[in-house]
């Protein structure tokens, strides 16, 4: 696979990027750090409110097929291309897999995995046409460490870390890079809103802290910095991989000896 890179100092300068669910959390986060390093940015987004400036806004449902291909297909025809793809759009279901009635399984796996599906089949024809092209997917933790009432959850951001692999398989050929993020609980206004809401709100945030062996959430721009790495032409080695973002949440146990 050769890789293509127009300015070795700035790789993202003038690059295209589509972020779903990039109006609010990790999202914003990663469309933020994209502008910064000179990419034409677009954000993918029920709600557009939030949106960072600079940004294109493409109000889209990530489970509507026609929104999806419409959206991101006008943002690719308007520049050419697109060189990268950040898949992130998803919501949080806290359930046991007795919990919650199976049309609502139905339909946070419909946003979590075919979200990720639809806008990765409307992007694929502008990738294609990209020198440089990648897709990054967004996982959680959550995939790799058994916590509770997170069943329905983890069975998303599992499938969306197998899907990774696969397509990574089926693209490389054509040039097109893909990997994946899997971050551990991360600050974001959405956990801040929980937090407040929460019965004893110093408790939780405690809570979210602790279970992260660092005794901190992880900052939404060291989750944005990892996505800004997997998709740098310069990694070009870099396929089929899941960095995982989380403090030491999924690996370390500090037990005292």
């Amino acid at each position: 696979m050769v890789t293509h890179i127009q300015n070795p100092e700035r790789p993202f300068a003038d690059c295209v990027v589509v972020v779903t669910g990039g109006a609010a959390g990790i999202g914003k986060a990663v469309a933020e750090a994209f502008l910064a390093e000179g990419a034409m940015v677009a954000v993918l987004d029920r709600d557009l409110q939030g949106a960072p400036e600079g940004a294109t806004g493409l109000q889209a449902d990530v489970t509507s097929d026609a929104e999806v291909d419409a959206a991101i297909g006008s943002f690719g025809a308007t520049h050419g291309r697109i060189d990268v793809l950040v898949a992130n759009a998803g919501i949080s279901y806290p359930a046991t897999v007795e919990q919650g009635p199976l049309a609502d399984w139905q339909r946070v796996f419909d946003i979590n995995v075919l979200g990720y599906v639809r806008a990765t089949r409307a992007a694929l024809p502008y990738l294609r046409k990209s020198r440089q092209a990648a897709i990054v997917n967004m996982s959680s933790c959550t995939a790799g460490t058994g916590l509770r009432r997170r069943a329905l959850y983890a069975a998303t951001k599992g499938a969306i870390e197998a899907m990774t692999r696969a397509m990574a398989a089926d693209l490389l050929h054509e040039g097109i890079r893909v990997n994946c993020v899997s971050p551990g609980t991360v600050d974001t206004p959405l956990i801040a809103r929980l937090v407040a809401e929460a019965p004893d709100p110093a408790l939780q945030l405690q809570v979210y802290n602790d279970r992260q062996p660092t005794g901190y959430m992880v900052a939404a721009d060291e989750v944005a910095r990892a996505v800004l790495y997997l998709a740098d032409p310069r990694a070009r080695s870099t396929v089929g991989t899941v960095l995982t973002v989380d403090g030491g949440m999924a690996s370390l146990r500090l037990f005292t000896s």
